[in-house]
């Protein structure tokens, strides 16, 4: 295998690895844009010592603990303030706050095993968590317990010694414990289920249907929207922004199937003024056999493209 076919085996799994640190898909690609820089120049002093995949990603973990050093953490709106009550009372869109951003399910590994396991790492709750730990506290449990290094080789990446990379896991599961939320109690619902609920979903919002809304949403749904900072908590101020927000009389949006960080996802379009289709939001969902447990809808027309997706579109796809 050439070096060329080399660095292409293993660029997706340094996307995914930066974007924990990051919490970015945007970042995340320029991180390792700036790693394969880094490495096609630095080539000649490599003296393969460790593998090029070793190489690359203590290159790579460099290149996110030096983006960190000049970046705010990436937030969602839950993690800065008491949930609100009041749809009518939105807090002003922070478009200077570094939000959290989805991860299009695009997973390189051909193994089923290992695509379950990426996504499981991958899930919006604990990416948003590993933004609360320093950065290479962040790294040791990112390479330790989501990629499954050894701690020698983990010392070896950091530059470092295995007792430091044992007291930082240690302190970084610690910390993670009591920031990254439980397994949903009830799971996910078999296939064929989860599939009709997801179904059900589609229609309901596309049509403004609040009953059907009401009967899929969990007594505890959870509403986020960045960068609109308000969020809502319950499924009786989620029933109650939805009826304030959404324009009541059907064909006024389409939900298009989509999935991010290993869940059921939607892109959703609003009518204009024109009769076009725009983009307005991609909502990545958390499905339990309860219901819909929670709503992350990211408020960004420029995700779409990250998902294969047109920013307008006619009424169905045209």
């Amino acid at each position: 295998m050439n070096l060329e076919d080399e660095f292409a085996r293993h660029r997706g799994d340094l996307v995914a690895y930066c974007y924990r640190m990051l919490g970015s898909l945007h970042d995340a690609e320029d991180a390792v844009q700036e790693t394969y820089l880094r490495a096609w120049r630095g080539f000649a002093e490599f003296e393969r010592r460790s593998s090029v995949k070793t190489w690359l990603y203590r290159i790579a973990t460099r290149t996110c603990l030096n983006a960190l050093k000049h970046s705010s953490r990436r937030m969602v709106p839950s993690a800065i303030g008491a949930p609100g009550s009041d749809p009518d009372r939105l807090d002003a869109r922070m478009l200077e706050a570094s939000w959290l951003e989805p991860f299009p399910d695009r997973l390189p590994s051909a193994d089923p095993a290992q695509v379950v396991d990426a996504r499981q790492s991958l899930r919006l709750a604990l990416v948003a968590a590993l933004q609360h730990l320093p950065p290479r506290r962040r790294a040791v449990l990112i390479l330790r317990d989501v990629l499954a290094w050894r701690a020698s080789e983990t010392a070896e990446l950091l530059e470092t010694t295995t007792t430091a990379v044992h007291s930082s896991l240690r302190r970084a599961r610690a910390d993670l414990a009591t920031l990254a939320p439980a397994e949903e109690q009830f799971g996910e619902p078999a296939e064929p289920e989860r599939r009709a609920l997801l179904d059900r979903y589609a229609r309901a919002f596309e049509e403004t249907d609040l009953a059907a809304l009401e009967d899929l949403l969990t007594q505890e749904v959870r509403w986020e929207m960045p960068p609109i900072p308000t969020w809502f908590d319950g499924r009786e101020d989620v029933l109650r922004l939805l009826a304030a927000k959404l324009r009541p009389e059907g064909g006024q949006r389409i939900a298009v199937a989509t999935s991010a960080n290993g869940r059921p996802a939607f892109a959703v379009y609003n009518r204009g003024p024109d009769d076009v289709f725009h983009a307005h939001s991609v909502q990545v969902l958390t499905v339990t056999k309860a219901g819909i447990a929670a709503v992350l809808a990211f408020h960004r027309a420029d995700l779409f493209p990250l998902f294969g997706l047109p920013v307008e579109r006619g009424a169905r796809g045209g």
